[in-house]
């Protein structure tokens, strides 16, 4: 028997209340319960959210320990890094990891299962191929690099590099679980066993006499990433061989990559946008700078991840209607999915502010100087929220080309702005230049939707259908 909300508040709410709340529950019914695509979507959305506010709450717990175990140098050193990498191994991936997530619906949906089995099987070869040759690219251009690089930083780096082929390889397993709607398969790996595992790790290796230093980090961020991704990899694949049955393989790498590297650049230029300025103040500042830079975006992580828990829940879907050229679907969809970006990014964005500064001051003394950009940080935030996950329905539906030119604006935009203001107003000039390329790349993105597919996504704006 399917579960129904408003079923069950008849059962236990008294009469009134309950034939009060009954529209609204039959709407939860209908995004959560019902067995369509929107229902799918809805479900992977809210299992999506749910995974990544357990998140939130273990990623800020992880990093006020490690901070207080560390101290704000090494931390400093410990998030630039590991940043860093976690850009790298998704950069490695070539863009693979995101082609699947529209490949996969693809083939499903017409029946092409030896093309599947060959994307299956390259994106997982391709990416692991390529990450080790970034990383052994990365620990050769270090040594050769080593005496401009600041000497805390060297050791490292080449510690991190070793992590890159199990950043990109779950990245990828990631989007196959994406691509099948196994939203804990694929979040729950990178989310949250991963940065328990690197906390316990350390933990032990303190316990053991080991000082907690940049670098035991990141020993003990290598053994829990190489531990987390090999289980991943087990176990999606398991689940591939029991939904798609034994036979031969199709290739189409030309075809594979002429869709990939234009995702490739789509995904380089967000990523490096999202962590443009941890990069940027790394570049200008101290490693203790870093630190407090980093602990402000942390605290604003659970506002992040209303976005990110949305494009996880329905970028299938996005494919599967662009795929069936549905466009009346696919706008109606896409509208809705604006309404669950924003209005819960700022409920949260409200209750981040509130409790910013106590949250700042868990880290150790100095951490709450970081207060302040929370204001300027959350504007950029909810504006990008205001638009919904408008580059991957860009993305999804073929117009992964011009999104790539849209990032690549913004991203030189943030890069400019950073090096003009942090040099001159530190904190507060990488805050302001992270914020308004934010708004820049929502406004962008929004006007991009509507003249490419002629859909309205903006939370306060009537649809293209309301306007006519």
């Amino acid at each position: 028997m399917r579960f129904s909300a408003a079923t069950t508040a008849e059962r236990f709410l008294p009469g009134r209340l309950a034939l009060a709340a009954r529209p609204h529950l039959s709407r939860v019914d209908a995004l959560l319960f019902s067995a369509d695509g929107r229902g799918e979507a809805g479900r992977v959305t809210v299992i999506a959210f749910l995974i990544r506010v357990v998140s939130a709450a273990i990623a800020f717990l992880s990093q006020v320990l490690l901070a207080r175990w560390m101290g704000g140098f090494d931390y400093g050193i410990y998030v630039l890094v590991w940043t860093a990498m976690v850009i790298a191994g998704n950069l490695s991936c070539l863009g693979f990891h995101t082609s699947v997530i529209r490949f996969i619906p693809e083939y499903l949906e017409k029946g092409m299962l030896a093309e599947l089995r060959g994307i299956l099987l390259t994106s997982r070869l391709f990416v692991l191929v390529a990450s080790t040759l970034f990383a052994a690219v990365g620990i050769g251009g270090l040594w050769l690099l080593s005496a401009r690089v600041e000497p805390y930083y060297v050791v490292p780096f080449v510690l991190g590099m070793i992590c890159l082929p199990m950043i990109a390889l779950s990245d990828v397993l990631q989007g196959i679980a994406r691509a099948n709607a196994w939203a804990i398969a694929a979040l729950m790996p990178t989310y949250i066993t991963r940065p328990l595992l690197i906390l316990a790790v350390m933990a032990g290796m303190m316990a053991a006499g080991y000082r907690p230093c940049a670098e035991n980090a990141l020993i003990a961020a290598i053994i829990a990433t190489y531990a987390t991704t090999l289980v991943q990899l087990v176990r999606v694949t398991a689940r591939v061989d029991l939904k798609i049955p034994a036979g031969p393989r199709a290739f189409l790498p030309w075809t594979w990559v002429a869709v990939s590297l234009p995702i490739f650049l789509v995904e380089s230029f967000f990523f490096l946008l999202t962590n443009a300025d941890v990069l940027m103040v790394g570049a200008y500042m101290t490693p203790d700078d870093v630190g407090i830079y980093f602990a402000t975006v942390k605290t604003l992580a659970l506002v992040h991840f209303v976005y990110f828990a949305v494009k996880a829940g329905v970028a299938q879907r996005y494919a599967h209607f662009s795929h069936n050229r549905d466009r009346r679907l696919l706008a109606a969809f896409a509208r809705e999915t604006v309404s669950w970006t924003f209005w819960p990014s700022l409920a949260l964005a409200l209750v981040v502010l509130a409790a910013g500064e106590p949250m700042l001051s868990l880290f150790g003394p100095g951490f709450d100087q970081g207060y302040p950009l929370l204001f300027l940080l959350v504007g950029g935030i909810v504006a990008r929220a205001a638009v919904g996950p408008c580059e991957s329905l860009l993305t999804m539906s073929g117009n992964q080309n011009v999104c790539a030119a849209v990032y690549a604006v913004t991203l030189a935009l943030n890069i400019g702005l950073n090096a003009f203001l942090i040099p001159h107003y530190g904190l507060w000039g990488a805050a302001v230049a992270t914020a308004f390329a934010m708004v820049f790349e929502a406004a962008a993105l929004s006007f991009t939707v509507w003249r490419r597919l002629g859909i309205v996504m903006a939370v306060f704006l009537p649809s293209a259908r309301e306007v006519a």
